[in-house]
């Protein structure tokens, strides 16, 4: 029996290139390694900043043991250190005042420090630990307010003495303290004790200082415009939750906007659904809203759009979400979203089973191919079908290497993701080329990209966190507030 090994074969793939970030309002400096960017240009709002305060100001909820423990932590990140690890990738830290423009000083207030008890058992007056940590936890935030106009960001260190305390039925520590953070409209920074121990310096510097000067309202780096992408883009994630007991749980869903194509305005929108879910084991493995909710969200968003832009529309709405859109959630957002001229709504899927490996041409004529020692180029896009592509968002990354060739994490053979569009028209490289460059714009941590574009990773972190906190309303929120 003869075979057609033609048909069997697989689409060409194409290489996007590495999207650019800029670290200045006119586009002027660019870098695609968001780390070496900042080190050379200073972070995109440094102007703004600066005239908005003239130090980043640090208030602390701590033990009092862990006291010595932040200072040190101040202290690494006002000096310079050396990379001791991911060399190919991460520059030498210069200090926060030289590279952000601005001192990170101590709040000068006495009162902006709150010392906590060292023992577990003396937290709070009573309750379980859980319930005594919330209220030392509470109480702190509340003499912070006192002073709210003396810092900007707050650290709070829950060291590991505490871990009895950390996580009950319905209860996560984190999650807490960053629903009493958004309550209080103040942005938090959790320490713990593998943050003041961690033995590599300089990438602690660099993931901890991004990570306070976007709580305290900066903007370190923006997407450089990408030419295929139309003007006026704007993009939403949904991420699904599920609050309450088993016999009465619903959903609690959130909308992550990036407002512009350039990854700025993120804010969040916490939307608990009014359906009820009726089948919670199908809810489980294939979260999706009815057509009301889904109207409702998306509706919801567009009205934080408009009132950002002036009233104005996007031209072009992207929405993603982790889960195939049902007719019932296609028909929801189209009610809402009517106005718009154009809108697609992807399903990114992390886990598509798939493997890539990168084959060099044999060194002799007529020898086999041989694989490379680094995996496939990130930005490798393999065409499916007319509406379904792998994009390969980890992968080889030369150009934002200091040397040389770098794989981010260094460890097994990266898979892509896949994105299926289920509505809207155009090349599926531009959608893409979006999900990309989405991946990194993840302002709290120092790596290159995320698994997956911020729309999903944002939108996801959030649903967790109002799923676990009963009392959070459902309010539009700044990110920087649950970071």
């Amino acid at each position: 029996m003869s075979m057609n090994f033609d048909a069997s074969k697989m689409a060409p793939f194409t290489l996007l290139e590495e999207p650019q970030l800029t670290f200045d309002p006119a586009d002027q400096s660019l870098d695609v390694n968001p780390l070496r960017g900042l080190d050379l240009f200073g972070p995109y709002s440094s102007a703004t900043f600066r005239a908005y305060t003239p130090a980043l100001r640090i208030a602390s909820i701590a033990p009092l043991s862990g006291l010595a423990g932040l200072r040190d932590l101040i202290d690494t990140l006002r000096s310079n250190q050396k990379p001791g690890d991911r060399k190919e990738y991460v520059p030498h830290f210069r200090g926060f005042a030289d590279i952000f423009g601005v001192p990170l000083i101590g709040a000068p207030t006495g009162s902006a420090h709150i010392k906590l008890p060292d023992d577990l058992d003396k937290l709070g007056e009573n309750g379980p630990a859980h319930e005594r940590l919330l209220q030392a936890l509470r109480g702190g935030m509340d003499r912070l307010m006192l002073v709210r106009d003396q810092f900007d960001v707050a650290l709070v260190h829950l060291p590991d003495a505490w871990q009895a305390a950390f996580r009950a039925p319905g209860f996560d520590a984190h999650d807490a303290l960053k629903a009493l953070g958004a309550a209080y409209g103040i942005p938090t920074q959790v320490i713990n004790d593998r943050a003041i121990n961690f033995q590599y310096k300089a990438s602690l510097a660099w993931r901890l200082s991004i990570a306070l000067y976007v709580k305290a309202g900066g903007i370190p780096w923006k997407l450089a415009p990408l030419p295929e992408v139309p003007e006026g883009t704007a993009y939403i994630g949904l991420a699904y939750a599920l609050r309450g007991e088993p016999k009465e749980a619903h959903y609690v869903t959130c909308c992550s906007q990036v407002f512009d194509a350039d990854g700025g305005g993120m804010q969040f929108v916490a939307f608990e659904a009014r359906d009820p879910v009726k089948d919670i084991e199908e809810a489980r493995r294939n979260p999706f809203l009815s057509r009301n909710d889904m109207r409702a969200v998306l509706a919801r968003s567009l009205h934080l759009y408009q009132g950002r832009n002036g009233g104005q529309l996007p031209r072009r709405l992207v929405v993603h979400k982790t889960t195939a859109f049902r007719s019932e959630e296609m028909e929801g957002a189209l009610d809402a979203l009517s106005a718009v001229p154009e809108v697609e709504c992807i399903e990114v899927g992390s886990s598509p089973g798939w493997r890539g490996v990168w084959l060099n041409q044999g060194r002799k004529r007529g020898a086999r191919s041989e694989p490379d020692g680094y995996p496939v180029p990130r930005g490798t896009v393999l065409q499916r079908s007319g509406n379904s592509v792998l994009v390969w968002v980890a992968g080889n990354a030369p150009r934002a290497s200091l040397q040389g060739d770098y794989y981010q994490g260094k460890k097994s053979i990266p898979r892509p993701i896949s994105l299926v569009r289920h509505a809207g028209i155009g090349p599926m490289e531009t959608t893409a080329l979006e999900a990309l460059a989405l991946t990194k714009m993840d302002w709290n941590n120092d790596a290159l990209y995320d698994p997956v574009p911020v729309t999903i990773r944002y939108s996801q972190r959030l649903a967790r966190t109002i799923a676990n906190v009963r009392a959070l309303p459902g309010n539009a929120y700044a990110y920087r507030l649950f970071m």
